[in-house]
């Protein structure tokens, strides 16, 4: 089985979560985990399963002008994080946008990171990033799922092994095994 891992990234929390994603994958399938701005037509051509991920930017997926604040509020002194090496440039709506004819019926799943706070509160990227696979025929193995960021964008203890076992349950869902 040959998979990919798309992720937008601005602080690096997304970019290790589809990192351990991708481990959860690796006990039987070949993976590729790219930034949005890596993932062209060719990268797809071929995957059995497209995993899609980005962070939770008020309330849904990400713009460009909410990928600005971001930027900016990184560059503050007393910011705390640092910008993901992919974080500037286009996001995952850009991506979509630009997407072309994809293979009709290839597994697709979504998910995102967000605050720890109510889904009703922070809302889901994951829910947009779900409905633009579908509308580009991808067929959802499962629900889509989020992962939790503290209130100083740090990844929430136990994350990255939510992850890596969402991950082996993606490959279980697409393989039967």
């Amino acid at each position: 089985m040959r998979a990919v891992v798309i992720y937008e990234s601005m602080y690096g929390n997304t970019h290790l979560i589809a990192g351990a994603i991708a481990d959860g994958l690796r006990t039987s399938s070949e993976v590729a985990v790219v930034p949005v701005d890596g993932a062209d037509e060719a990268l797809l051509a071929g995957a059995d399963l497209v995993v899609v991920g980005g962070p939770t930017h008020v309330h849904v997926l990400s713009r460009e002008s909410t990928r600005t604040a971001a930027v900016e509020a990184a560059q503050k002194p007393e910011s705390g994080v640092e910008l993901d090496p992919d974080a500037e440039g286009e996001g995952l709506r850009e991506w979509f946008d630009a997407l072309g004819d994809v293979r009709k019926g290839t597994a697709g799943a979504a998910f995102d990171t967000r605050a720890h706070a109510p889904a009703a509160i922070t809302g889901r990227a994951s829910k947009g990033i779900a409905k633009r696979l579908r509308a580009h025929g991808f067929e959802l193995v499962t629900e889509p799922e989020s992962f939790l960021v503290t209130k100083d964008n740090h990844l929430e203890d136990h994350e990255i092994e939510h992850a890596k076992e969402w991950g082996t349950r993606l490959l279980a869902a697409v393989t039967g095994h």
